[in-house]
Formats: structure tokens, C-alpha cells, sequence
């Protein structure tokens, strides 16, 4: 199965995308591994005139905003986001219909249509740089309301909360973390920053995903509780072996992650199935928000 995949590849002028999350066989086989703005960025530097993207649908769009003029292709279609789906454009509308006028900071974690509506766009990465760049004295933060409230932890800014989540790392509890520090006493807690302000309390150090990895192969310590979504060991694990890794809970695995197989993949580029194109009046001011943040990123 790995061989025809690549062979499709191939054939196809195609590029491989895995997000961290995703189950190990389709990491493995990825030209490409990362979070998921990095890994679309990435793509639309590449000559390749396919993109297949292993995540969740917001991704993919994420993909296409980024690269209009390739085919994006999702091998699951039904691989959502429950966060990305707690804001619409309609409930966006109304709130910014409503006076004072804030503008919005949009986590990369949102359709596409809401990222059209959006000033300027954010990642668990650069949130607080993102929000410290802004000239408003208050600000709207969407969807996550657990990467607003750690941002707002870094600002003077007033900013307004939505109230998403994501559901996976909101099972994450300070208790969860006293027990597992009770087993491994001499690890180092990395969190997400989608989880919980009581459990960011309580982390060594709050990291995006591509953050994780990058301090866990930096860092001295060999030891590790990752509060996070639990694909992401693998990718850390893979990266040093000799450093020993453990969920934060084991409960934290997201279904819609875990639905795209290597079947789905193969079926995906050998009949261009999957195929996830956002439309321009949609792609064009959702292009501003992103590429405002890209160009932040690039400031020094």
C-alpha cells in the first residue's frame, strides 16, 4: 500500500501532508510532517500540483487559501474540526454588527469563511505576538477561548472571549497532571495552549506542537508529560529515541485525526476524491488575514 501511494504521488506531482496527530503509518509515509499553517506554507513553496492533506477539513482549506491555483485533496471528507465548528460566519456577522467595532483575531483553527471576516489570524505560536501587533486597545479572539485567556495572560489589551474550545484538550485536568507527575517526578510538563488556564498553571512550559518537538529535542531533560493531542508522541519519540515520553492522559485522542488510513490516501490520489477548493471571494480576504500574520512572523 505505501509502495502504490508513492507511486500515485509520483504520478500525480503530488505532495503528502501529515499533521502531527495523525495515526503513525501515515506519518511515516508524509513527505511532510508539522502543525498545519507551517505544513501549508511549506506546500505552496513546492512545485507540486497536488496537495493531499492528512488532518481535518479546516486544514485543508487552509491549503487551498494558501495555494488556489493547486488541487487540495482530503482522503476524509467527514475529518472535522468540533472547535473550528463552535464559530460561524453568522454568529461573527452579528457579533461585529454590534458596536464597539473589534477587530478580530481568528486562531488558524477556523473555516475558511471565517477567516474571510477575520483582521488578521493567529496560531498557538504566535498568538500573543499576534495580539500585542494590533493598534486596539480591545480585541475579539476566535474561536478558542483557552488560547484567548492565555493570550490576555501576555497583554494590557482587553480582549473578548469566544466561547469554543477544543473538546479534546479541554479533558485535560489538574488532577490528570498530579497524578502523572506523582509517576514521572522528574519530568518536564509541556502543555498546549488550548487546554485548560488551571492546567497551563501547572506546565514547565506552554508550546504549540511544532513547539513540543523543538524543545523536546533541544532540552537536557529526558523526560517528558506532553498535554497534548496523544499522536503527537510518536513524532517526538521519533525524533529522540533516547527520551521518553507520556501522555498527560490517555484520554486524549481525537477521533476525526485518527479517520484518514493509507487506503483512504491511495483512494484519494488514484480516483481525486476528496477534493476541497475554497472559492475566491471567500480565498481572497481569507489570504489577508493569513498573510497578515506570515508577514508579522517574518518581522523581527
Amino acid at each position: 500500500m505505501k509502495e502504490k501511494i508513492r507511486n500515485l504521488l509520483e504520478n500525480r506531482k503530488a505532495i503528502l501532508l501529515a499533521h502531527n496527530y495523525q495515526p503513525p503509518e501515515i506519518q511515516d509515509i508524509a513527505d511532510l510532517c508539522g502543525d498545519s499553517l507551517e505544513l501549508s506554507i511549506k506546500a505552496a513553496q513546492t512545485d507540486a500540483e497536488v496537495i493531499v492533506f492528512c488532518g481535518v477539513h479546516f486544514m485543508a482549506e487552509t491549503a487551498s487559501i494558501l495555494s488556489p491555483d493547486k488541487t487540495v485533496l482530503l482522503p476524509r471528507k467527514d475529518a472535522g474540526c468540533p472547535m473550528a465548528d463552535m464559530v460561524t460566519p453568522d454568529a461573527l456577522k452579528a457579533k461585529l454588527d454590534k458596536p464597539p467595532y473589534l477587530p478580530v483575531v481568528t486562531y488558524v483553527n477556523s473555516t475558511a469563511a471565517v477567516k474571510a471576516l477575520s483582521t488578521i489570524c493567529c496560531t498557538s505560536a504566535n498568538a500573543i505576538k499576534v495580539v500585542n501587533s494590533l493598534d486596539a486597545s480591545e480585541i475579539l479572539m476566535i474561536p478558542d477561548r483557552n488560547l484567548a485567556q492565555y493570550a490576555a495572560s501576555y497583554t494590557s489589551k482587553k480582549i473578548h472571549v469566544w466561547d469554543g474550545y477544543c473538546p479534546i484538550h479541554e479533558l485535560l485536568t489538574p488532577e490528570d497532571i498530579k497524578k502523572a507527575k506523582q509517576i514521572y517526578p522528574d519530568a518536564v510538563f509541556l502543555a498546549h495552549p488550548e487546554c485548560r488556564p488551571e492546567v497551563l498553571a501547572l506546565a514547565d512550559n506552554v508550546l504549540s506542537t511544532s513547539g513540543m518537538i523543538r524543545f523536546a529535542r533541544e532540552s537536557g531533560n529526558t523526560t517528558f508529560i506532553v498535554g497534548t493531542e496523544v499522536g503527537l508522541l510518536y513524532a517526538l519519540k521519533k525524533e529522540n529515541p533516547n527520551k521518553d515520553f507520556y501522555p498527560a492522559s490517555s484520554a486524549m485522542e481525537c477521533p476525526d485525526m485518527k479517520k484518514i488510513t493509507l487506503e483512504d490516501v491511495a483512494g484519494s490520489l488514484e480516483f481525486m476524491e476528496g477534493l476541497v477548493k475554497v472559492p475566491e471571494n471567500i480565498q481572497r480576504p481569507a489570504l489577508k488575514a493569513v498573510q497578515r500574520m506570515v508577514d508579522l512572523s517574518l518581522k523581527k
